[in-house]
């Protein structure tokens, strides 16, 4: 019969009537019935599939509400898996004898029930043969004795679910057993229903309630669409091979499943058929942050970090007056669509536009973490055979598409267990996964949330890889990683968690890369107590806390993440912290970009911390960080601020109360400060597990040994850091300690270059280019203590040096400033030695009030010819300075034009040039200096009155 001469919906209609085995028999007729037969798949298979009582629906527990890709493969699959436990085949045998023992091939059907051929399970387990089905019928069966299974046996359930119980505990002792359809209840004497330490065992649609599967190596077992309620649980220990796909997990008071001790060397048959079973099961449903989820954070703030890369051009000029720097990192891209509040109007014509006007030297910017590149989607592809790649080798244990829900514990694995847990739901929990002693763990596309602990929680050397999950909702940390444990952390979501995202602490190590952490109540990556992992890029953003907190001598190598939009510092160090930061973008925070508290410490190097609404980098003077190299620009207050440990002035502007952008005041202190030492206090105590005491002390690595590899200082450094386009002051300090300041560029800041206002221990400026600033280029208040040595202040909108405090200013140049060129007043005791000063106007040097010190050996260069203020002004009445061997060079108002001066030995001081137009990869590690090459002072020529400028060629 053809089946183009009735229609298809008609052929639908009659095909539904047809069983199984005769859908088969149509499929292979021709090719037209075959395609037939298949397009029944939403219908008459679907209808098979459910109508099997040894089957639920292929995505239950955890997503019923979903249909699978094809339910007649569904159905195939479930045909193929209850097929598994027969599979143990005679070997070729090298005694004839041995054909007795071999599987009989006519199966007999056994039933046990009121007026059957066997009224009790013991009586019809004692007569059965080697593969019988034993058909239990609707009833309660209870044995007051544990029951062996000596032969290969098949139990079935008769009827619905729950209809069949047995109150029984059984010891399998044959090589293979099957159990579907039954509900197992602990008896009297033990709440072990089921154990078996060297066969293989297929349970298949079983409840069990209260009661505890045992499993001992080289025994497996395979378990599908089974329940395990009131407080049920599977023991595997020491298993070479185990896998439970789609069960539900409820109610347990300890943890739901325990996988206990390295897998035994012996193997069973059962082996190498759950092996090839677990690679060619189709695809778990995926929780990983490339797919959409209800928590997809493409929703928080409009920020879209997936999908098709997204590209916007805007001109160069544009983007450097609106964060100054490049926003490329690596590979890790950050959007640039962040915004301080409503828009004004011209900001939204032009976005309006698609860009700005002026695309003179376009470039264009990422809207994409690229992660991607890490990801592990080519490991679970499947071959053109359906199987999986061999790199995909089962662990000994395997849970797929499992729900762990409202208990105790999910998954415990300890003293060297292996397990790898994919594609499943844990969901109001204590905690969703424990490894501990030197176990291994493998996580692959789970949910974690709503745990009241922390939600994957490793210690003692435990390790694994923990990969393109979705872990929120936590009520301590996602992942808590500690006692020498060492995971890869990957590819994840870990977010809207009630603490912290990431903890690591307890000398606990780890690689935490390419995940999104964000919107986390404390710190998106807390490490303390010698804590020392790798977090490289992680996108973390939208926190309440900070981004990265590194508290309690807390280590770690942070570098080329992208820290954004959280509530308080992006990196938060102190009381011992001492990580090693580079290449970072900080930026956009509510408050400042980095914060080194109380004896912080930290290697922070070629970091771009930038368009925070507090400081760039905010430092306690009792720490000692070394900054080197990093590029802060566009903060709304200071670019760096150092502070004394007590400063109760500005406790208003940490509250967020931020002081205008004019003057030097409203410096930083510490009322939101308190809240991170809060939030390290408080961590400390709920970060105990099940109430066991901290014995951190023998954790501890010596001093010695964790600064061997580090350049050791005593004096908290700044290097070679590109500190531009702030709002206040460039650099301010107001420290009790000493502080190096070396060669970096410190230039069109809204405020003072740099500002010292107490200083009780030396501060050293030195080689530092202080440039173009919107005040005073340096500015040192009394009492304070500093060396200005061989730095270029050029062009600042003040004075070029006012010093008021004690110190020596020696070999600078100072050129071009507005007023005074060096400055000296008040009771100051200070040596000011081989200068070179060409101020715009004003006097060049000048001593005001009662100063100690001399003036020696300066070269004073006249500027506009029309200033008749002399070069160097010392007040009459001061006899405590002296003045020697300075030299004047003024203007020849003879000549028609002046030639210009050349500063020459020694050659300028540094001029830093403004990496603008540097792509990342081209950034330098050390900010690349360049020379002033002349001092010029044209005139128009026949005008001596006429206008006139000071430039640096």
């Amino acid at each position: 019969m053809e089946v183009g001469s009735l229609p298809v919906e008609l052929w639908r209609v009659i095909l539904a009537y047809l069983p199984l085995p005769d859908l088969g028999r149509c499929c292979q007729v021709c090719r037209a019935w075959r395609e037939l037969i298949f397009s029944l798949d939403n219908t008459r298979w679907k209808q098979l599939c459910l109508g099997c009582p040894e089957c639920r629906h292929p995505n239950w527990p955890s997503q019923p509400h979903l249909e699978p890709a094809s339910w007649r493969e569904a159905l195939k699959q479930h045909a193929l898996a209850t097929r598994t436990w027969t599979q143990n085949g005679s070997d070729l045998q090298s005694s004839a004898c041995l054909l007795f023992f071999h599987r009989r091939k006519d199966r007999r059907i056994w039933h046990v029930g009121p007026g059957c051929e066997f009224e009790t399970l013991r009586g019809a387990l004692g007569a059965v043969g080697p593969y019988d089905r034993v058909v239990l019928h609707p009833g309660v069966y209870e044995e007051q004795a544990e029951v062996a299974l000596k032969v290969p046996v098949e139990l079935v359930g008769l009827g619905q679910l729950g209809e069949v119980a047995l109150l029984v505990c059984i010891e399998q002792q044959c090589t293979t057993a099957r159990l579907c359809n039954l509900v197992f209840m602990p008896p009297w004497f033990s709440t072990v229903v089921y154990k078996t330490s060297r066969g293989h065992v297929q349970l298949d649609n079983c409840n069990f309630e209260g009661a505890q599967l045992q499993v001992r190596g080289p025994g497996t077992c395979q378990a599908r669409f089974c329940s395990f309620s009131q407080g049920s649980s599977a023991h595997l220990l020491g298993v070479v091979l185990s896998l439970l796909d789609s069960c539900d997990f409820a109610g347990s008071d300890t943890a739901s499943v325990t996988v206990e001790g390295p897998p035994v060397s012996e193997r069973n048959w059962a082996c190498k058929h759950l092996a090839a079973l677990a690679r060619t099961l189709p695809p778990c449903s995926v929780y990983g942050p490339n797919n959409s989820s209800p928590t997809n954070p493409g929703s928080t703030g409009g920020h879209q970090l997936s999908g098709n890369n997204k590209k916007e051009h805007v001109s160069i000029e544009d983007w450097q007056r609106k964060i100054g720097i490049h926003a490329v990192c690596h590979g890790t891209v950050i959007e640039d669509g962040w915004s301080d509040g409503e828009r004004s109007e011209g900001e939204e014509e032009n976005r309006g536009e698609g860009g700005t006007k002026n695309t003179k030297n376009p470039f264009t910017l990422d809207y994409k973490i690229s992660y991607d590149h890490h990801g592990l989607s080519h490991l679970l592809k499947p071959r053109p055979n359906g199987s999986l790649p061999q790199t995909c080798s089962p662990d000994p244990c395997i849970l797929r598409r499992c729900l762990f829900r409202e208990g105790k514990g999910g998954v415990h694995l300890s003293n060297y267990g292996q397990a790898r847990l994919e594609g499943s739901v844990f969901r109001g929990l204590h905690y969703a996964v424990r490894c501990i002693q030197n176990a291994t763990i493998v996580m692959l596309r789970n949910e974690v949330c709503e745990c009241r602990a922390s939600g994957v929680f490793l210690r003692l050397s435990a390790q694994g890889l923990i990969a393109e999950n979705n872990i929120h909702s936590n009520g301590e940390a996602g992942l808590d990683i500690r006692k020498g444990a060492d995971p890869i952390i990957l590819c994840n979501r870990i977010h809207s968690g009630l603490r912290s995202g990431v903890v690591v602490l307890g000398n606990g190590k780890g690689s935490i890369r390419s995940n999104q952490i964000y919107n986390n109540k404390e710190a998106g990556v807390y490490i303390l107590f010698s804590g020392n992992p790798v977090v490289s890029g992680n996108h973390i953003f939208q926190g309440q806390a900070a981004g990265i907190a590194i508290n309690e001598n807390g280590r770690g190598m942070i570098t080329e993440n992208v820290i954004r939009e959280n509530q308080w510092g992006g990196v938060d160090i102190r009381r011992g912290g001492d990580p090693i930061l580079r290449d970072n973008h900080i930026c956009y925070g509510y408050s400042d970009g980095m914060v080194v508290g109380e004896r912080g410490r930290g290697l922070i190097e070629g970091n771009y911390v930038y368009c925070n609404k507090g400081c760039g980098v905010w430092v306690m003077s009792s720490s000692l960080p070394q900054l080197l190299g990093n590029y802060i620009t566009h903060n709304c207050m200071y670019g760096l601020a150092v502070f004394c440990r007590k400063d109760p002035e500005n406790i208003e502007a940490r509250e967020g109360n931020w002081p205008g952008q004019e003057g030097i005041g409203g410096e930083g202190g510490s009322g939101e400060r308190r809240g991170v030492e809060g939030e390290g206090r408080e961590g400390q105590e709920n970060l105990n597990e099940e109430g066991e005491l901290f014995a951190w002390e023998s954790d501890l690595d010596s001093e010695d040994e964790r600064h061997s590899a580090r350049r050791s200082i005593s004096v908290a450094l700044v290097e070679s850091n590109y500190i531009s386009y702030n709002g206040a002051v460039g650099l301010y300090m107001k420290s009790s300690e000493p502080l190096n300041v070396f060669a970096n560029l410190i230039n069109r800041n809204h405020g003072t270059g740099i500002a010292v206002l107490q200083s009780s221990q030396l501060t050293r400026l030195v080689t530092n280019c202080i440039l173009e600033n919107g005040r005073g280029g340096v500015t040192v208040e009394k009492d304070c203590r500093v060396e200005l040595r061989g730095n270029g202040i050029y062009e600042n909108c003040g004075p070029g040096v006012s010093f008021t405090g004690n110190g020596q200013i020696v070999e600078n140049d100072v050129v071009g400033n507005r007023g005074y060129g060096i400055q000296v007043s008040g009771n100051a005791d200070i040596k000011v030695l081989r200068n070179r000063v060409q101020p715009a106007q004003g006097c060049g040097i000048a001593v005001l009030g009662p100063v100690k010190g001399v003036v020696y050996d300066n070269l004073l260069f006249q500027g506009h010819p029309g200033n008749k203020k002399t070069l160097i002004h010392l007040d009459p009445g001061n006899d405590g300075c002296v003045l020697r061997n300075n030299s004047i060079l003024r203007h020849d108002n003879s000549l028609t034009s002046a030639p210009p001066w050349i500063l020459e030995n020694p050659p300028p001081r540094p001029l830093a040039s403004p990496p603008s137009g540097l792509s990342s990869s081209q950034y330098p590690s050390r900010l690349g200096i360049s020379m002033t090459t002349r001092i010029s002072a044209t005139v128009e020529s026949g005008c001596h009155s006429g206008s006139m400028f000071c430039c640096i060629l």
